[in-house]
């Protein structure tokens, strides 16, 4: 593997930013809306408009979910944000985080055929952001929630799954975990070690590190075996700011009693020290893991630093320390863990099924899927998850989705296997060559012409 300097990765990032500044401003956006229907000539706005629209109408009003029929609901999802944990920039307001929106409905779109709308939101408050959302719902067939900070991004997700009749999903939270199950599904095969057996340790307790927490322990990661690391050390039911943890960070304190049964104390040295399976989410590298903290974990040990743009210790380095397999979020390293492998595919199911949910055992559900593409082409130690690229790897998730959606009973439309893969595999195939015949015909153009 090609060892480079931060100084080398961070001038390797200068370019896409420029482009990214001339090509905005070129397009002046990156998202609008296309016609799906036919317009023949004026009078057929009479169809579409009034008044015969109001017989459509009618039949919604008797029967709310006619909509998903004669409308767009069943493809529309709302990408919502506060902008208050953009990338890594932090909170910078919703208007500065509409461009990451926007960035969202091209992946929605492209990769899985979906309809996403940027919603950005001139509003902090976690009550009055659930109120929104819910009230946002007859328009919508799903809701992802985007950059929102911890800790309230915890009680608006687990309040909106509960209270919506729509899917709500936090990509932060669940997407991020999600493809981390995956890559670790195919990294355990590779070292021949069973999941409920590994001791497994997560560094960050953010958004993405208690949701992988906590999705590890779902997928059959024993709790009793892990370890999970803040900004003030291993968790634990015997800290000294127990108080603090159960008054303003539930969620923490959900891991303390689920995890760490010993009471084990101290800092990430001694949280890594035997472990088999190390997950960082946390702060930007290099130098924020040791390699001589590896060098402690247990044979072949799994190491993912998922940091970006510089994940917390180099691949090499954690390779020369003793990690067989490691996994970073970058695409220029093997093994990149990318939500864009989750969401798009995971939607795809979740509105072809409409389902009023989506499951942690859905998202179990999307990681197999995800591990068992990779696994068809043939894994190794630099290929344990699916890159971006593989075509089928939207439609099958889709499948897998719903399937179970169906089996837990949180579908409105019951369709086989073979059902739902045509109908994902041909929304996905226009979307995508909508995009192409638009560049080739000029209604999309080309900046350089």
């Amino acid at each position: 593997m090609k060892r480079v300097t931060v100084e080398e990765l961070l001038a390797k990032a200068e370019q896409p930013s420029k482009d990214a500044m001339r090509l905005h401003t070129f397009y002046k956006g990156k998202l609008g809306t296309a016609l799906k229907c036919r317009v023949r000539d004026f009078n057929d706005f009479a169809i579409w408009y009034t008044p015969g629209v109001a017989a459509v109408c009618k039949e919604i009003a008797k029967d709310k979910e006619k909509a998903y029929e004669y409308t767009n609901k069943w493809n529309n999802v709302a990408v919502i944000s506060d902008g208050t944990r953009v990338l890594g920039l932090g909170d910078i307001g919703p208007e500065a985080g509409l461009p990451v929106m926007e960035g969202k409905g091209i992946l929605y779109k492209y990769l899985g055929g979906v309809d996403a709308f940027p919603i950005c939101l001139a509003e902090h408050d976690a009550d009055k952001i659930i109120d929104i959302v819910k009230a946002l719902q007859p328009s919508f067939g799903g809701v992802n929630l985007e950059d929102i900070s911890h800790p309230k991004c915890f009680k608006i997700l687990d309040t909106l799954r509960a209270e919506c009749e729509i899917p709500v999903w936090h990509d932060d939270q669940q997407g991020t975990a999600c493809v981390t199950v995956a890559g670790l599904i195919n990294a355990l095969k590779i070292v021949k070690k069973d999941i409920g057996e590994v001791r497994a340790t997560v560094i960050g307790s953010g958004a993405a590190g208690i949701a992988i927490a906590r999705l590890l322990i779902a997928a059959g990661v024993n709790p009793a075996k892990m370890l999970s690391v803040d900004s003030k050390g291993i968790l634990s039911r015997d800290r000294s700011d127990r108080e603090d943890l159960q008054a303003r960070y539930k969620e923490k304190w959900d891991l303390c009693l689920r995890t760490n049964p010993k009471n084990v104390k101290g800092d990430v040295p001694d949280a890594i020290k035997g472990a088999d399976v190390l997950v960082c989410v946390s702060k930007q590298g290099p130098g924020t893991i040791k390699p001589e903290w590896i060098k402690t974990m247990a044979e072949n040990a799994i190491v993912f630093p998922e940091a970006n743009p510089v994940p917390e210790i180099w691949p090499w380095e954690a390779k020369e320390a003793g990690a067989r397999i490691v996994a970073t979020g970058r695409s220029d390293f093997p093994n990149q863990v990318n939500n864009s492998l989750g969401f798009p595919g995971i939607f795809r199911g979740a509105l072809d099924v409409r389902a009023t949910t989506i499951t942690d055992e859905m998202c179990i559900a999307a990681a197999n899927e995800l591990a068992k593409v990779a696994q068809d082409h043939g894994i190794s130690e630099d290929y344990i998850i699916p890159n971006m690229d593989q075509w089928e790897v939207f439609p099958r998730e889709a499948v897998a989705v719903g399937m179970k959606a169906i089996e837990q009973g949180v579908a409105r439309k019951i369709l086989s296997a073979e059902e739902q893969f045509k109908m994902a595999d041909e929304i996905i195939r226009k979307a995508r060559a909508e995009v192409q015949w638009m560049m080739k015909e000029g209604f999309i153009i080309d900046p350089d012409k």
